[in-house]
């Protein structure tokens, strides 16, 4: 998630991962397993609902797989970050580009230029180079990605005949925008729109990136286009599709684990991640968000089920 994320991940990071600073001891783990045999291992991240889902499914699985595990909820990545880099938390899942450039400001200063793009394997390469001097190891990435997406509701699409933001910057149409307060200033948000797409924004409605209040403003009609991200799991419950960013404004927010090299950079941890990284797909995050937050069942039971469905749970 880098635009929400370098974008909307670190927009989801804040847009949802941005809170407290507190960190919560969530304690051990369902899901079954002979679990301890290998050691201990702490999974840890910020507290929106794919978040949460992601940690399940790598405390279960790697219990599964004879770890003792225990989850741990931090509000934000400059909180879970150093974390991680002292081993107080041993694995994150993450999100490439937004990971890349967190670190990219940390060790580079807030001015360097951007090293994540829109391409993946430049991006986890660009994450990689700036993760191992840190103590930290990016694993494998696969199909799953969650960018900042821009949202209009079915009904306004059809009338433009809009599926694409470039349709949307074509049509001349001005654009009231949900968002959140800091997308003027975002380059994945209101100047990319402007500048890449030539969309005019001719109004900024304050109401967060994917919340309900900034859905439901689309839905009703007092705003054109809200900011989300490409899993949000509730779009259809709005009536809202996704205009494609056809010209890859977004970066490649490619989810992946991120671990403390010393406490959890074996190859034997890197095989069991890797399993669920090679099978988890955007619309497998789609679905199980949908789940958690539109049917309202536990991340911990929505893990356990997926995991079972992939057949990861196997002895």
């Amino acid at each position: 998630m880098a635009g929400m994320t370098a974008s909307a991940v670190a927009l989801v990071l804040a847009v949802a991962a941005c809170g407290g600073d507190s960190l919560e001891e969530e304690g051990d783990s369902g899901g079954g397993g002979d679990g301890g045999d290998k050691g201990s291992l702490t999974i840890g991240g910020a507290s929106f609902t794919e978040a949460t889902i992601m940690v399940e499914l790598y405390a279960q699985l790697l219990e599964h797989n004879g770890y003792d595990t225990d989850t741990e909820t931090v509000e934000s990545r400059e909180l879970y970050e150093p974390l991680l880099e002292s081993g107080e938390i041993d694995i994150v899942p993450e999100y490439a580009a937004t990971m890349a450039e967190f670190l990219n400001d940390k060790v580079n200063g807030v001015d360097a230029p951007d090293v994540a793009s829109a391409h993946a394997g430049d991006t986890i390469a660009a994450l990689r180079d700036l993760a191992e001097p840190l103590g930290l190891t990016a694993l494998k990435g696969g199909g799953a990605i969650d960018q900042n997406a821009f949202a209009v509701h079915e009904e306004f699409a059809a009338e433009h005949d809009l599926e694409t933001l470039s349709d949307l910057g074509a049509s001349g149409l001005p654009v009231r925008l949900a968002a959140g307060d800091d997308c003027p200033e975002r380059p994945f948000c209101q100047p990319g729109l402007e500048e890449t797409y030539g969309i005019d924004i001719a109004e900024l409605d304050p109401k967060g990136v994917g919340t309900v209040q900034a859905k439901r403003a689309v839905q009703n009609g007092e705003d054109d286009m809200v900011l989300v991200t490409t899993t949000d799991g509730t779009l259809e419950d709005f009536d809202l599709v996704l205009l494609e960013d056809d010209k890859n404004l977004q970066l490649a927010d490619v989810v992946l684990p991120v671990v403390n090299t010393r406490s959890a950079g074996d190859e034997d941890i890197a095989h069991v991640l890797d399993q669920l990284s090679m099978v988890l797909t955007t619309r497998d995050l789609i679905e199980l968000n949908r789940q958690v937050d539109a049917e309202r069942r536990t991340a911990e039971d929505v893990a356990h089920d997926y995991l079972e469905e992939q057949g990861l749970l196997t002895t």
